[in-house]
């Protein structure tokens, strides 16, 4: 990198290609500092002394393009001199990229109609698709998945601003991502920990493991480390946290919440927001928010928890949310107590995501529309009652087209299913939603624009597109991209994974571990004890998207990481103590629930999620489901109820890992580790091993340390674990805390907020305040 100073400017220059990408910066006295790209077309200007951007390229300083003036005024100015389609691109989200795309990944991957890895090009390069949606769409909001580096992130992030920056208006791109910092996320959970070195980005918990920590101190500096590495790779809004009350253990996606206390859950929600929000001292440009500030997509309103049966709404099978226990309200509390009510000076999260649920029977009207689509859920309740005017995003792909069977991972839009695209892009507006997850094409929205104009007119419908304008652009505003959203390579790969940064995560791995069981004080294990870790087996198992994996049998730790610990043999008998890791009961990643061949054989294909390992068969479920059958895709299914059938999980192997081991072990301890996903019914191998360790997505290694006695303990369990499968069906979808907790051969019962240390029973203030409201 070369960098070369021109009186008041710093021009960085770096190579694309055969063409160069440069950016200017201009550091204003007493004032912000400026970038752009000189290939963009864009002048500086100066007034009374001060440097602004002519976004417009008007040759005059407008309103939005003066720094010195309040993001409310900017925002106002710019979105009334803003085009209908101008405006209508802002409201689309993109569908998910990877950086660099390729052809097995999202979206297309192509340059100049060519595949990348054909074409030659730098990796940092937009494709077609991208420049296509940017330009001809007017997209704004790109939703990143995976990422080759951070250096190659920042310089794509600078071919895209730059980019962006010629085109009309001149409006910055928002890229936002889903949560990356977790070992599952990464699937770095193997990787070695080295106080001295750095890695990819740090690596924390994921939601349940932050929240198992109770200490929402501890969140905060989480979102403010990971808000500092987002930055650095060009990320701008965190989808965010996932602040989901926990309340049906079934749910698949529960491993993403803060558990099911609401207490807990409000707490960690405000700590996570305000982490990731804040700027403070010369990165503040006003009321918090600046230059390390990351806007907090929180989700999903009204929480999408209580989930019938536990099957997920991202399929026709689970697309209804149920209130048995008549608990509604109190699943809001982690919005209007957390994400709504923050310490910091950002009051409240920037931008709110609906479920894809219905929410069956809240609505006032009865209509049973999901969320995304749900006037009384988004108006009424959460921008009247709540006076929350925020963004409202979807959540990905609700406008399209759902699959032919209940199992497909199409379009899901549930309660409105047999309208058009553009229609329901039209009804999610009219309820008060701004922007369109996973949706790069504006045509719908001006579709939506032309059925409102007809209803209610054209003054009508500009006014209501501009409000949503103002609140898009509030959020670009405040994070100075209009005045600077470059990024220098080299500084990123410093920041993201730093040595600082990745000993912060990995303390908060420690912290996250929870001791469930000691017998005879076993743990900790001094090291250089020899240990066997039997294989796992591995089945097959189905994604998202219909594609299935390939078995194996491996080990499922690094044994090079196991032998700076112990020595390690493969023989049980020469062995002091065996380690078996094991994961909670699974069911392929749609998280269960319905079964195509149950249809196929004359049955409703609705099955029970099983929490156990061995075979169940759900006596105790209701006879009658609370929610309706299928009445779009398959009419004649009435009733969605799965009393008396039978399922086993994808991972019952792991049960005979266990059991198997014991007895090759004998008289000589055990210890299980469990990556808890879910509760999880314990009784069936609790008895027979002397140790147990609960840990949430997380790596190996924090676990030796724990066994081998460097760190003692202090997390807390952030979910019930149920008794037995009887007590989860009879337990409410909607309720916390009603379910028969699992008890244990020492008499120590797995309720929320348990947890050991070296002592014993952990009792400190933390479970003095979250402990269970009767």
């Amino acid at each position: 990198m070369k960098k070369i100073i021109i009186s008041i400017a710093i021009l960085i220059i770096f190579e694309a290609n055969a063409q160069q990408t440069d950016f200017v910066t201009i550091q204003n006295d007493n004032g912000v500092t400026l970038g752009y790209s000189p290939t963009s077309g864009v002048k500086i200007l100066t007034i009374e002394g001060k440097k602004f951007k002519d976004l417009n390229k008007n040759g005059k300083l407008d309103k939005y393009e003066d720094w010195r003036l309040s993001v409310d005024e900017r925002a106002n100015d710019l979105a009334q001199k803003m085009s209908l389609e101008q405006i209508a691109g802002l409201m689309l989200y993109s569908k998910h990229q990877a950086i660099p795309l390729n052809d097995k990944g999202f979206g297309s991957g192509k340059y100049n109609g060519k595949p990348f890895t054909e074409s030659g090009v730098k990796p940092w390069i937009l494709s077609d698709e991208q420049k296509i949606f940017l330009k001809k769409d007017n997209l704004r909001h790109i939703l990143i998945t995976s990422v080759q580096s951070p250096e190659i992130a920042a310089r794509w992030n600078n071919q895209m601003q730059a980019f962006v920056e010629g085109i009309g208006l001149g409006i910055p791109g928002n890229t936002s991502s889903d949560p990356r910092h977790s070992g599952q996320a990464t699937g770095n959970t193997k990787a070695e920990f080295n106080a001295g070195s750095g890695g990819e980005i740090s690596i924390w918990p994921d939601g349940l493991g932050l929240a198992a920590t109770f200490d929402p101190s501890l969140i905060r500096k989480f979102g403010n480390i990971a808000s500092q590495e987002y930055r650095a790779l060009g990320i701008t809004t965190a989808l965010s946290p996932q602040i989901d009350l926990g309340t049906e253990p079934r749910w698949y996606r529960i491993y993403m919440t803060f558990g099911e206390s609401p207490e807990l859950s409000a707490d960690m929600a405000r700590a996570y927001i305000d982490g990731f929000q804040t700027s403070t001292g010369k990165d503040e440009i006003s009321d918090g928010w600046g230059y390390k500030s990351v806007n907090a997509m929180v989700k999903h309103w009204p929480s999408g928890g209580p989930e019938e049966g536990g099957r997920d709404a991202h399929w026709a099978f689970g697309k209804f949310a149920v209130y048995p226990g008549n608990n509604f309200d109190m699943h809001l509390r982690p919005f209007t107590e957390g994400a709504f009510k923050l310490d910091g000076k950002t009051s409240k999260a920037s931008a709110v995501m609906p479920y894809y649920t219905i929410s069956y029977n809240q609505s006032k009207d009865k209509s049973n529309y999901a969320n995304g689509f749900n006037k009384y859920i988004i108006n009424d309740l959460l921008r009247e009652k709540f006076g929350y005017d925020g963004v409202l995003c979807t959540d990905w792909m609700i406008t399209e087209n759902e699959g032919k069977t209940p199992d497909e991972f199409q379009g899901k839009p549930w309660g409105v299913e047999n309208k058009t695209i553009a229609e329901r892009h039209y009804i999610a507006l009219m309820a008060g939603m701004d922007q369109f997850g996973g949706n790069n094409v504006i045509e719908p929205v001006l579709k939506a624009y032309k059925m409102g104009v007809k209803e209610h007119g054209k003054s009508y419908m500009r006014k209501r597109f501009e409000q949503s304008a103002v609140r898009l652009l509030k959020n670009i505003f405040r994070l100075g991209l209009f005045e600077n959203p470059y990024l220098d390579p080299q500084e990123s790969a410093k920041i993201v994974g730093n040595p600082e940064f990745m000993q912060a995560g990995y303390e908060a791995q420690i912290k996250s571990i929870v001791l469930l069981k000691n017998k005879g004080k076993v743990l900790p294990i001094k090291k250089r004890k020899t240990v066997f870790i039997p294989k796992n087996y591995y089945p097959s198992t189905k994604d998202w998207w219909g594609n299935w994996s390939r078995p194996s049998l491996d080990y499922p730790i690094d044994l090079e990481l196991v032998k700076k610990y112990y020595n390690v043999t493969d023989i049980p008998e020469k062995a002091d103590f065996s380690i078996v890791f094991v994961s909670s009961p699974y069911s392929n990643n749609d998280g269960g629930g319905y079964d195509i061949n149950d249809r196929k054989r004359g049955g409703n294909g609705y099955v029970p999620i099983s929490l156990q390992y061995n075979s169940y068969t759900a006596i105790d479920a209701r006879s009658h489901s609370i929610a309706a059958g299928d009445p779009v895709i398959d009419p004649s299914i009435k009733d969605r109820s799965y009393k008396g059938k039978t399922v086993n999980v994808s991972n019952a192997s792991d049960l005979s890992t266990i059991l198997s081991t014991k007895n090759q072990m004998g008289d000589k301890p055990v210890i299980v580790v469990v990556n808890i996903n879910r509760p999880m019914v314990f009784n069936e191998f609790e008895n027979q091993v002397e140790g147990i360790i609960g840990r949430f997505g997380i790596g190996e290694q924090a676990i030796l340390d724990i066994i081998s006695g460097k760190f003692e303990p202090s997390g807390l369990l952030p979910l019930q674990m149920p008794a037995n499968m009887s007590t989860v069906e009879k337990q409410k979808e909607d309720v916390p805390f009603d379910m028969e907790c699992h008890q244990d051969s020492e008499g120590n019962v797995y309720n929320f907020g348990y947890g050991l240390n070296w002592k014993g029973v952990i009792r400190d203030e933390r479970t003095v305040k979250y402990g269970i409201k009767k």
